[in-house]
């Protein structure tokens, strides 16, 4: 699915002669060209697909935090341009970034444009990188590239579902960072976000209704493994599509009860999940398989395999597996 880029533009934050971060701007947008559109639909195709976002909401805009979401309002509402709006944004962000030891230079990426019939703002803070090359003539020279590989802080503003519905607790979406290094230091602060809904707990929810409907239905462990995997099958198309799980329409492609009862009442019931919300792909996949890590020993397997390829002892706490995966096999016999 292809976007409409609307605006873009880039500012730096570079370390000045004293030490300190300084934010210097550009005064007008990048031009939207097929460098341009590609670069961005690289960007949203790489952040759609990262696994473990986080999803907030902006914090009163009566507290100190709310300076981000008065700008975007302005510049929403064609009270301001979109170049005045990133160009007070990006100082903001210098502003709060100086306030950690971890200060790092980088160029702030701001873009609006329209996806699957909604408005969004994707701000990202890419790194340089330097890079040597071999020219045409065979002489080397070096140069620098913005590194998307690395763009681990990002977020992305639903504009037009904040606007529609103002009071939702998902509208800003986010990569939570690396390990150490938590993007809600200072990514999150800068736009005075507030964490909202919990992908992750929803789906964990989802899994325990699916586990709890196949017990109260009393179903054959053969039945309950196709219905795990119905779930899973539906939740793995959806994310491959860029879509959400819907309770509604996820009821409708399971299989029918005999007593005729409905998982969607069902799951109404106790359960506190959201009509719709995003798939976390770690926690489906335990629909279907068992995980595991730990101690330097990683396993995974398909939950048919249980009790005839894989036999597990509780007594002994032992994993007997027959029929090794290939590649295994050449690895130990080469040992």
């Amino acid at each position: 699915m292809s976007l409409e880029l609307n605006n873009i533009i880039l500012h730096s934050l570079v370390m000045g002669n004293e030490g300190q971060l300084v934010c210097r701007t550009r005064d007008q947008e990048l031009p939207v060209n097929n460098s341009v559109n590609h670069l961005v639909e690289e960007l949203q195709s790489s952040y759609q697909s990262k696994a473990g976002k986080g999803f907030g909401f902006f914090s009163n805009e009566e507290d100190h935090n709310g300076e981000f979401s008065r700008l975007l309002q302005q510049v929403v509402s064609d009270e301001t341009s979109f170049v005045e709006f990133s160009q007070s944004a990006a100082h903001l962000l210098a502003n709060e970034v100086s306030k950690y030891e971890f200060a790092e230079e980088g160029v702030l990426l701001l873009a609006k444009y329209t996806w699957v019939a909604s408005d969004y703002l994707l701000l990202v803070m890419l790194a340089n990188k330097d890079t040597v090359m071999v020219t045409d003539e065979l002489d080397i020279s070096s140069s620098r590239h913005l590194d998307l590989s690395k763009a681990q802080l990002a977020a992305r503003i639903d504009l037009t579902q904040w606007q529609r519905e103002p009071e939702s607790n998902r509208y800003i979406s986010y990569v939570k960072g690396r390990v150490g290094r938590k993007v809600a230091d200072f990514f999150l602060d800068f736009m005075g976000c507030q964490p909202g809904l919990d992908a992750k707990q929803q789906n964990v929810g989802l899994m325990k209704a699916v586990d709890e409907f196949c017990q109260t239905q009393a179903l054959p462990e053969t039945e309950t493994k196709e219905y795990r995997e119905t779930v899973f099958n539906y939740c793995a198309e959806q994310l491959s599509q860029g879509e959400e799980v819907e309770l509604k329409t996820l009821a409708e492609v399971l299989p029918e009860q005999q007593n005729e009862a409905s998982f969607y009442d069902f799951v109404s019931q106790d359960y506190e999940l959201e009509e719709r919300f995003p798939v976390d792909r770690s926690t489906i996949r335990k629909l279907t398989k068992y995980v595991g890590s730990g101690g330097g020993l990683s396993i995974s397997f398909d939950q048919k395999h249980l009790g005839e390829r894989v036999v597990y002892d509780e007594l002994t706490d032992t994993l007997t597996i027959t029929g090794l995966p290939p590649n295994l096999r050449e690895q130990l016999k080469r040992k």
